[in-house]
């Protein structure tokens, strides 16, 4: 008994004598920032505005850019996710982190266009939890496009399918 006790202690205490950073869970932002060509800093809920005058912004999904989800009551902080694919307008395949689960890093799901307008305003992402798309549409502002991304040829790929 002595001898579990003293190994969770020890246990306990190089726990505690490792960096922030070790403790830390991977997010979103980081994720995407580690991942796509797309450099930006600030939560989630700030890369649309903070990516003005910097980045091309749009509502064409195109491989590369980054989706940036607006802040709501159930995702405060907002969400980013790099574009792996376009299936076609309404669909895409997305690389993120922090969804599904507190640090799970999810590579080729699939996020859906559920917009009335199908401007990619409104997202629905596929939530592992239910096997599904997820059960409520995550309010969005649009697609970040890489430098080497223009908008004319976000809107030219998605036309030729």
């Amino acid at each position: 008994m002595i001898k579990n006790a003293v190994a969770a202690l020890l246990a306990t205490f190089a726990f505690a004598a490792l960096p922030t950073a070790a403790h830390a869970r991977l997010q979103c932002v980081t994720y995407a920032r580690q991942i796509s060509d797309v450099q930006i800093s600030g939560n989630a809920r700030d890369w649309w505005s903070n990516a003005a005058g910097t980045y091309d912004r749009g509502q064409q999904p195109k491989a590369g850019a980054v989706l940036a989800f607006s802040g709501t009551r159930a995702m405060p902080y907002g969400h980013v996710a790099v574009v792996r694919k376009v299936v076609d307008d309404r669909h895409i395949l997305i690389d993120h982190a922090n969804w599904s689960g507190p640090g799970m890093v999810e590579k080729g799901v699939m996020a859906v266009d559920v917009s009335a307008a199908g401007d990619w305003s409104e997202v629905r992402v596929w939530f592992a939890p239910t096997k599904s798309v997820g059960l409520r549409a995550s309010p969005a502002h649009g697609f970040i496009y890489p430098h080497s991304t223009t908008v004319a040829s976000a809107a030219s790929e998605t036309k030729q399918g």
